[in-house]
């Protein structure tokens, strides 16, 4: 029962306002998928086929209810060389091998690791792509007539207007319909949908890449393959990781994780290319009032339908009113309280945000941006923990003894502050070390040890090791180079 009552959850919570944003959703998609195909040197077809499979598949596999998957500029600047210098077979060879790797990835169980990217990175992982879909509408207002202006600016006014009337429709939807609507019955002079390429017309067909089955072949497509799933990855933890704080609910990283390598297998055995989670939709589903499975069902389903059934008439859609649903959504995912309480928030997490923001911005590479930041914020981290190490002289009765209480986290971060904290200098007869507030974290740590101790032997002192837990214990015995007899057992070591 618990099961069904999940299911129904997840499907049938609320199927109007899933049904309704997954329509707006699939309108925005095809302009997208089209573009994502140019980018990689592919037929429109390409891009749009993954995106109905993709989105299809995810809403059945995947870890995040309402999240869109589909063909992705990120993993589209990665397939560039690949479809140039080898064509567009291989492309389906290395997408299917990228979806391999997933599930391979998701059977590991590392999606949950996803936890260790920190707020400042999320952070500007997040402002770095509503920079990029902001960027991504210039090309259709450069050099774009007035009436291109007034008809976006018309379209963000219905936006931002029909939510304040009622919610029961989705504005960005209203916006289309209207816009769409105005353009055809005036005639007026626009791009449009038609205008970025050709949509398919046939229903995508089963068939296997035509490559040879070659160690040559896999020297070609698996070096792009493992950047696919990696950037791929990425790209949909991140976002599930966003959608996880906007509804204020759970996803499985695991589940998703596999979910994308299932879709990715079946994207290129339909003539698709390889894709992602898609942020700026994902947005557009979820503020539109989706929270469950079935508005990325029939994202898919409505796509195909679109592109196969209502060609001529999704051709008429003027991009100026997909480029207001975009420039909405720009402005609704940059987290603008980040700048805002920028001098007012801790200047290591400031910088890890602006540095993963520019990067991502500067190389339209998600995967520098945030690899960079997660490095940082562990240098960051490693630094601050390091410092936590606290030696202290105790104060005895002149019995010939030297004291030393060790507090802390000791380990390769941290050792050379703990070396430097003993006194050498007064000739001790013995002296004792208190490890019971310490932890020995790994052999940098062990080696901090022995070089404490080596160097108070070497003045003829006796050195006592007090208190260590047996994690440490068993992690100086196995690799410490000072007088095990005083470890475990031994009455110097108590």
């Amino acid at each position: 029962m618990s099961l069904l009552a999940s299911a129904r959850q997840q499907w049938l919570a609320n199927p109007r306002r899933d049904l309704l944003a997954g329509t707006v959703v699939a309108l925005a998609l095809i302009p997208e998928a089209i573009a994502f195909s140019i980018i990689a040197g592919v037929d429109p077809a390409v891009g749009l086929y993954a995106s109905f499979v993709i989105a299809v598949t995810i809403a059945f596999t995947g870890g995040r209810p309402a999240m869109i998957s589909a063909a992705t500029g990120a993993m589209a600047l990665v397939m560039v060389t690949l479809v140039r210098d080898h064509g567009l077979e291989y492309l389906f060879a290395a997408s299917l091998l990228c979806g391999v790797i997933q599930i391979g990835v998701g059977l590991l169980k590392l999606g949950r690791y996803i936890k260790f990217v920190s707020r400042s990175v999320m952070t500007g992982f997040v402002n770095s792509l509503a920079i990029l879909i902001f960027l991504a509408q210039m090309p259709e207002l450069i050099g774009a007539n007035w009436q291109t202006f007034a008809l976006v600016g018309a379209a963000l006014v219905i936006i931002y207007g029909f939510r304040r009337i009622t919610r029961a429709v989705p504005s960005p939807l209203v916006a289309i319909v209207l816009i769409s609507a105005f353009v055809i019955w005036s005639g007026v002079d626009v791009r449009t949908v038609g205008d970025m390429g050709e949509m398919p017309s046939t229903l995508p067909f089963f068939q296997i890449p035509k490559v040879p089955l070659t160690w040559e072949t896999l020297t070609i497509i698996g070096p792009v393959a493992a950047t696919l799933a990696f950037v791929g990855l990425l790209e949909s933890l991140l976002t599930a990781n966003l959608l996880d704080d906007i509804t204020d609910t759970p996803s499985d990283k695991d589940r998703e994780t596999r979910g994308q390598g299932i879709a990715n297998i079946l994207s290129p055995l339909f003539g698709g290319m390889a894709g992602c989670a898609m942020i700026g939709q994902s947005i557009i589903n979820v503020t539109s009032g989706a929270r469950g499975r079935l508005s990325t069902l029939w994202a898919g389903l409505f796509l195909l339908f679109l592109i196969l059934v209502l060609q001529d008439w999704v051709a008429r859609i003027p991009m100026a009113a997909l480029v207001a649903v975009m420039i909405m959504v720009s402005i609704g995912t940059f987290d603008w309280k980040s700048v805002i309480h920028l001098r007012s928030t801790p200047l290591q997490s400031s910088i890890v945000m602006v540095v993963t923001t520019v990067t991502v911005v500067a190389t339209h590479d998600l995967s520098k941006g945030v690899v960079l930041g997660v490095v940082l914020s562990a240098i960051f981290f490693m630094r601050k923990v390091g410092k936590t190490i606290v030696v202290e002289a105790v104060e005895t009765p002149e019995d010939g003894v030297l004291r030393y209480r060790v507090t802390g986290n000791l380990f390769f971060a941290s050792a050379d502050v703990f070396a430097a904290a003993f006194e050498h200098h007064g000739h001790p007869d013995r002296v004792e070390i208190d490890m019971t507030g310490a932890h020995l974290w790994d052999l940098t740590g062990v080696a901090a040890v022995d070089k404490v101790v080596f160097r108070y032997r070497r003045q003829g002192a006796e050195v006592d090791l007090v208190g260590m837990n047996e994690a440490a214990r068993t992690l100086v015995d196995l690799v410490g180079k000072h007088d095990k007899s005083h470890l475990p057992g031994a009455a110097a070591a108590h």
